[in-house]
């Protein structure tokens, strides 16, 4: 076939990966993004994760998103928390198997950003704070998909190809040549993305990379354990149930024992309501991330969905509120947190974190984020869930690997070290680092420059205009912006 040639190629149609193409054509670049499975969103949509959690920063283009779906009945909500077992009242007979959240009509877009407490708090203030002022956004994935390709045609200027895998490399001098495609193209572009789950353009470009948690020795990080491990971030397959008039409790497959075999109990799920009434499963986690990885990727599925069915099966038995739902979706992929990092010409790391955005010196900061340090399984180490008190920032050069000079990284895998991507690995954040990858490379084609070479300040003032939030507090006219646009909308 002949060569087809773009201004920008993304690789990838996870969150990052439409905050790429969208941001690039918007400006009027000429864009294709490709994607190997038949759905955009990524974990976002066909693995599950159907929430963007509370957290700055969420601006630009999810708020984007977030405003088209709400055209569509029923397709996104903002939650408060219900139920917790954190917070059991007294007189709750039976706990709750998690944290619930339920859909809360009073509230808008912009209470959905925050996370982090003003200050260190005792835990059962903590405890309180996170109950009153974290708010998520959850929304059914067919309308997150829907919105995401409606958004990227009305551009005139996106190509979307599904259901194709990028299969080859060519590099030349450091920089991608050509890339090879499934159905036989071969494409060039001047710019590249890499947003895909696990870096793998990045990785056949022979960039360096990351996997597992560094030591302390590598990056100073205080909950760094003190020599490299090779645990990752715990691994789930969400799965959805619907309520039902006829209460009962759902048979389990034969070959499948009542007991938790994996655990010495069954973990806890966020439990997320839908604004239709269905509920989002999301147990923590389903299966150890290294146990994941070196199973292999068919064989974890397989063993995770017998795992779903048992966990459906206790919360049935053992709370009967749940004996009125019935399984009516598993998500088709599984949701992995933590895949290889690629090493970037700078890395983030617990410590930038820390710092906030008050103590980094930084002047490339691209979006900011505040949640915690947030680790899944027994195996994942001391951090646990460790609160921060101000936003930190991400700086551009996490996008930009050491090894590739027309390349842009902007998923899980850009340059985090492996407890800093515990925290910004949320959908929200990574739609924003591709918000900022497609923009780069507007920038640097209006500038004549390369990707490293674009000027920070105007970068940053670029994605302002888009409306993407940078500072902590909120600047009232952004504040303004996105309170009039959702009661409009």
């Amino acid at each position: 076939m002949p060569t087809n040639t773009y201004d920008l190629v993304v690789i990838g149609a996870g969150s990052g990966g439409i905050g790429a193409a969208l941001a690039a054509a918007r400006a009027g670049l000429r864009v294709l993004l490709v994607e190997k499975s038949d759905m955009l969103g990524g974990n976002a949509t066909r693995c599950g994760v159907n929430c963007w959690e509370p957290g700055v920063g969420g601006t630009g283009i999810p708020f984007d998103i977030y405003n088209r779906m709400k055209r569509i009945p029923l397709a996104v909500g903002i939650y408060s928390s219900g139920r917790h077992f954190m917070w059991q009242r007294p007189d709750e007979a039976i706990p709750y198997p998690g944290g619930e959240n339920l859909i809360d009509p009073a509230l808008g877009y912009a209470d959905s950003l925050l996370r982090h407490p003003p200050r260190p708090m005792p835990r059962p203030e903590l405890l309180e704070f996170r109950r009153l002022h974290n708010h998520g956004v959850p929304f059914e994935p067919e309308a997150l998909a829907q919105v995401a390709g409606e958004l990227l045609a009305e551009t005139g200027r996106c190509i979307v190809l599904m259901n194709t895998a990028c299969t080859g490399v060519v590099m030349r001098d450091r920089r991608i040549a050509e890339i090879k495609l499934a159905d036989g193209r071969a494409v060039t572009a001047s710019f590249y993305v890499d947003s895909t789950a696990n870096v793998l353009l990045a990785q056949a470009c022979g960039c360096e990379t990351m996997l597992g948690q560094e030591g302390q020795a590598a990056f100073g990080e205080p909950h760094a354990p003190e020599t490299p491990q090779d645990h990752l971030n715990g691994a789930t397959l969400i799965y959805r149930v619907t309520p039902v008039e006829s209460p009962g409790v759902e048979p389990l497959p034969p070959d499948i024992p009542d007991g938790c075999w994996w655990a010495p109990k069954f973990p806890v799920a966020a439990i997320n309501h839908y604004p239709n009434g269905d509920l989002n499963v999301n147990m923590l986690p389903t299966m150890e991330g290294r146990e994941a990885l070196t199973m292999g990727y068919e064989a974890a599925y397989a063993e995770c969905l017998r795992r779903v069915y048992a966990h459906w099966h206790h919360n049935q038995e053992s709370f009967p509120e749940f004996r009125g739902y019935r399984l009516n979706w598993i998500a088709p992929g599984l949701g992995e947190r933590e895949g290889p990092r690629v090493v970037g010409r700078y890395v983030l790391t617990e410590r930038d974190l820390l710092a906030g955005l008050s103590d980094q010196a930084h002047d490339d900061i691209i979006t900011i984020a505040d949640h915690a340090l947030d680790t899944h399984g027994k195996s994942t180490g001391r951090a646990g869930t460790s609160e921060f008190y101000q936003p930190y920032g991400v700086p551009y050069r996490c996008l930009l690997p050491r090894d590739a000079d027309n390349l842009l990284v902007a998923c899980r895998g850009a340059s985090f070290t492996s407890l800093a991507a515990s925290s910004c690995r949320l959908s929200r954040t990574m739609l924003q680092l591709g918000q900022a990858a497609g923009s780069a490379a507007f920038l640097a084609l209006e500038l004549g420059v390369d990707l490293a070479d674009v000027p920070p300040a105007r970068l940053r003032a670029f994605l302002r205009e888009q409306h993407v939030q940078l500072d902590w507090p909120t600047p009232p006219d952004l504040l303004a912006y996105l309170r009039n646009e959702d009661q409009e909308n």
